[in-house]
């Protein structure tokens, strides 16, 4: 699947920012650090569309890309470890929340998760927030490359045995290898309601 077009738009830090254009919007959501900015690179096959930072906590905003002029990906501050302390993590939460709750071109969410470690605490309370909200999600395990493919049998095997991934959507994803990249470009314009 080939994009055509992808561009950065906007960096929005209130709802007054975001665009007005009423195309449909995807959001990505997951920990600092787990590989959004990499994901929106290799779906865009892109270097350098998104910024990547091996520093946790970069993205401080709500990051709008374009695609082929048909929808947004959303970039969405990572949960967690935010540079910045305390009172900023507690304002984008409630940036990121807002957002999530009241956005009417939101589809879709994508739920990114560390293949390596499994859901965090955090993963999960975010699971959780979206099984009780209408939108549809995809898990999407992120750095596959960094494990064996027993070890990924074996880490999908656990999430199997503690019900994780029961009823769920879930991919698995490297930025590195491009697996993943065609299913997840699928799905979001699937749920977006864009025609391919």
């Amino acid at each position: 699947m080939h994009i055509r077009s992808a561009e950065f738009v906007v960096s929005a830090v209130d709802q007054g920012d975001l665009p007005a254009d009423g195309l449909p919007e995807v959001a990505l959501a997951g920990r600092s650090n787990v590989g959004k900015s990499s994901l929106i690179n290799r779906l865009a096959q892109r270097r350098s569309l998104a910024r990547t930072s091996s520093t946790p906590g970069k993205t401080q905003q709500l990051n709008y890309y374009r695609i082929d002029s048909a929808l947004y990906l959303v970039d969405l501050p990572g949960y967690g470890f935010v540079k910045g302390g305390v009172e900023l993590r507690l304002k984008l939460g409630r940036l990121v929340q807002g957002y999530l709750e009241r956005r009417a071109e939101l589809r879709a969410i994508i739920q990114l998760i560390d293949a390596r470690h499994g859901p965090t605490d955090l993963d999960l309370a975010m699971i959780d927030w979206l099984k009780e909200h209408p939108k549809p999600f995809l898990m999407v395990f992120t750095k596959l490359d960094k494990l064996s493919r027993q070890q990924w049998r074996t880490r999908l095997d656990q999430l199997g045995a503690s019900g994780v991934l029961a009823g769920l959507a879930y991919l698995p994803f490297s930025a590195v290898t491009g697996e993943g990249r065609e299913e997840a470009l699928e799905w979001i314009y699937q749920e977006s309601g864009v025609s391919l």
